[in-house]
């Protein structure tokens, strides 16, 4: 695999990370600015809107552009987005900061995937991207805790410094290792994106999509204030518990796709979210008892992310 496709899953990486890492900061967040925890929820809520928004709309605007000054614009607007964070005197300019950084995420991972297969044979563009989306796998697994560890040992604006340090590295990464000539596919326009949102059978996978992951990040944005305040677990321990459950999610996603590859993708998707709704039922029963918390979250974390292939 050439060394550009690394800059990309680098830029990956540290988009994933900026995007959970939040969940491991909201109690530390709502402490510092005075907010209750709800408020601080919408610091994942709006981020995510950025990427909703962000992703179409941008991406049709922007789809005459050179594809890797394109992505050296995108990652200077995480950059910024996250010293924005980093810089934020209160509550009002982190949401401002939050959604900035949503907005370059949507595009990022419309155009990453396309730019990772320019890089490739055709015979290897699946496992292009594959490894282009190993940084949101391995930011779950390393950026996610560490980024925790960090924002309750040095404040949560350290975490977004140190996020937009990876950003820059990334960047500077893909100016050097990205072709400047890599070829296009003619853009497509607003109203052509906008058109899959009037297909029914496509809705009824949005819809799924929709409630499925709602169901999982309903819960995952206060699993830190839930360990916190209900499991009893003191706050530096919450850096380790999100280790787990990202290594619980990198197996599931491995599972997930061995399942669908053996007894289709429409039965291993029913398996699936049966299983998390039962983990979510049980994690309510759980979650009072420290190690049946941690167990619980652990099984949960196996089966958050298996949906994904």
């Amino acid at each position: 695999m050439p060394l550009a496709l690394w800059a990309l899953t680098l830029s990956a990486f540290a988009i994933g990370t900026t995007e959970f890492v939040i969940v491991g900061l909201i109690p530390t967040i709502a402490n510092d600015l005075s907010v209750n925890l709800p408020s601080a929820g919408l610091l994942v809520s709006l981020y995510a809107l950025g990427v909703a928004i962000g992703a179409p709309v941008l991406t049709a605007l922007t789809g005459t552009l050179n594809r890797k000054w394109l992505l050296i614009g995108l990652m200077s607007l995480f950059i910024l987005g996250n010293m924005l964070a980093w810089a934020a005197p209160g509550y009002n300019s982190l949401i401002v900061a939050r959604i900035l950084t949503g907005l370059a995420h949507g595009v990022f991972f419309s155009i990453g995937s396309t730019i990772a297969t320019r890089l490739v044979p055709k015979e290897k563009e699946a496992s292009a991207i594959a490894l282009m989306f190993t940084g949101l796998t391995v930011a779950l697994v390393t950026g996610v805790p560490l980024g925790t560890w960090i924002g309750q040992h040095f404040g949560w604006r350290a975490t977004f410094l140190v996020v937009s340090a990876l950003g820059l590295i990334a960047m500077i990464g893909s100016a050097i290792l990205v072709p400047n000539n890599l070829k296009q596919s003619p853009s497509a326009s607003l109203v052509k994106q906008m058109s899959v949102l009037v297909k029914p059978r496509l809705l009824l996978v949005y819809a799924m999509t929709a409630v499925g992951y709602g169901g999982t990040f309903v819960a995952f944005t206060f699993l830190a204030s839930i360990l916190e305040s209900v499991s009893g677990f003191p706050s530096s321990a919450i850096g380790l518990i999100m280790l787990v459950y990202g290594v619980s999610v990198a197996i599931g996603n491995i599972w997930g796709g061995k399942m669908a590859d053996r007894i289709g993708p429409i039965s291993a998707l029913s398996y699936i979210f049966l299983a998390l709704a039962a983990v979510l039922v049980l994690f309510y029963f759980t979650a009072p008892y420290p190690w049946l918390a941690l167990l619980t979250v652990l099984v949960w974390g196996a089966f958050a992310f298996g949906n994904v292939p």
